[in-house]
């Protein structure tokens, strides 16, 4: 694609959504931003989630895994895999709606780790808000990471900028359009994004479908027969089995959604509890049919390679990218990067503005402080939060081999596992525990998880643990609180 188009057409999407947030920034004040005001309509927050939820992870790596091998160790495609993850996500939803969200309406949270104080105390809030801004960094950076990349290769190549610039341009891109009123904007920004997003996608399968010359039941009969789109795996040692997916997909769910600060504090600007479940319920059944045309996107971009002579790239990633902006026309193009664009924005402006949210509510006393000093600090922490984006990304390029999809859920694997045991253990028991040693269980589980998973294959022979790490480590930060229970004062 010419690059000069590139420009125009990122230059285009970003000025609607500098629009957007001009519009919704007026008499903005500190909770706007963080709550937005609680007056979000639920069908536009349900909408949006699905792009918040979804990201730029989904949109490049999910259809580059359809035709990836498992590993070395299990020399099969992935094929449609994920899906038995998507399916184990609407058990997770469920558990959200009905036990995470009612909890924080009833508290009237603005961090939902604010529950950590009230039912352990102070050194577990701090705990569990900074496991939060650990993994939030880390998924964050990984996602932009994805789009800083498309944007190199569609145009910053071009011109041999380097890719550093390329990182910095689209982090400043994200702040001038939240900076203002945070969540308030970005409730509506992710619902323009989510349809791009999808939009692109759909234009995509049609497109390469009719150059494929499949009509829709040509295409169901050519995904029955071929190895790239089996579903379920019942080998019990394989990663890809389906009740470690599905179970797995679960708590993914629960964690990346119902403990996260991100996608609650979407959730939280609802008016009510009834329009919050409303939301989920929607969103859960939205999100299933979403995450499949994904992976029939994924099927035919292979199929088209295969078909067309093309070499599959390295990077499973690259696949969707390469075809899009180098052999496809140029509507594919200018509609992959739209959606690409979407994608990653989508997640990651609403990621960084609950990492500033969930500093300053947790970390900064900001209550005694006027409203001009609270908005100051407000955007410092934005600042810097900007920053460790960008040195985690510039990282993660130097050092990094496996798809961005994996290396996200492998980041929530670690730092999401201990607030699974925290707010599992603190919602189904009512043991007291000792405060002040939680931040060490904390940080022992997931070193301990570790160990397990690299002796597991030697434990149970042949077997390989897959995405249900999460679950492990989350099941030995709840037998690490049982350890520190209160001894009962007899009277």
């Amino acid at each position: 694609m010419n690059p000069l188009l590139v420009f125009g057409i990122i230059a285009g999407y970003f000025s609607l959504l500098i629009l957007i947030s001009y519009f919704t920034s007026k008499d903005s004040s500190n909770q706007t931003f963080f709550t937005g005001n609680k007056q979000s309509p639920w069908f536009v927050v349900a909408f949006g989630m699905i792009g918040a939820s979804l990201s730029g992870v989904t949109f490049i790596s999910i259809p580059g895994e359809v035709g990836a091998l498992i590993s070395e160790k299990e020399p099969y495609f992935k094929a449609f895999s994920y899906f038995q993850l998507v399916l184990g996500y609407l058990l997770g939803y469920f558990v959200i709606a009905n036990v995470l969200l009612p909890m924080y309406y009833k508290l009237n949270l603005v961090s939902i780790y604010t529950y950590l104080k009230q039912r352990f105390g102070l050194n577990t809030y701090k705990t569990g808000s900074l496991f939060f801004l650990l993994s939030q960094s880390m998924g964050a950076a990984l996602r932009l990471f994805l789009v800083a990349g498309v944007l190199q290769i569609a145009f910053f190549d071009a011109y041999g900028i380097p890719f550093v610039v390329t990182v910095i341009v689209t982090i400043l891109l994200i702040w001038i359009y939240t900076f203002r009123s945070g969540i308030k904007t970005i409730v509506w920004t992710d619902t323009l994004q989510t349809f791009f997003m999808l939009l692109s996608v759909v234009i995509t399968i049609y497109i390469i479908a009719k150059d494929l010359n499949l009509t829709p039941r040509g295409l169901y009969a050519t995904m029955a027969e071929h190895e790239y789109s089996k579903i379920f795996f019942w080998d019990w040692k394989s990663s890809k089995f389906f009740l470690k997916q599905f179970f797995s997909g679960a708590f993914i769910a629960i964690v990346m959604t119902g403990l996260d600060q991100n996608m609650m504090q979407k959730n939280l600007t609802c008016k009510n509890i009834g329009e919050a479940k409303k939301n989920m319920y929607w969103f859960s059944a939205i999100l299933v049919p979403v995450n499949l045309l994904f992976l029939i996107l994924g099927f035919l971009l292979y199929m088209y390679a295969n078909q067309n002579g093309i070499a599959i790239p390295v990077r499973s990633d690259d696949l969707y990218p390469v075809l899009a902006l180098r052999y496809f026309t140029p509507l594919v193009g200018i509609v992959f990067l739209l959606g690409i664009t979407a994608a990653a924005f989508s997640s990651a402006d609403s990621a960084l503005t609950a990492l500033t949210t969930a500093f300053c509510v947790d970390f900064l006393k900001l209550d005694n402080k006027s409203e001009k000093r609270q908005k100051l600090s407000r955007l410092f922490v934005h600042i810097g939060f900007s920053v460790v984006l960008f040195l985690i990304i510039v990282i993660f390029r130097i050092i990094n081999n496996d798809s961005v999809i994996t290396a996200v859920f492998k980041v929530a694997g670690y730092t999401y596992g201990p607030l699974l045991g925290l707010y599992a253990f603190g919602l189904f028991t009512k043991i007291q525990v000792k405060d002040k040693w939680i931040p060490a269980v904390a940080i022992l589980s997931p070193l301990i998880s570790h160990v397990i998973k690299i002796y597991s294959s030697h434990i149970f022979p042949g077997y390989h643990m897959g995405f249900e790490f999460l679950i492990l480590n989350g099941l030995v930060t709840f037998l690490g609180l049982l350890l520190l229970r209160k001894k009962k004062i007899r009277q």
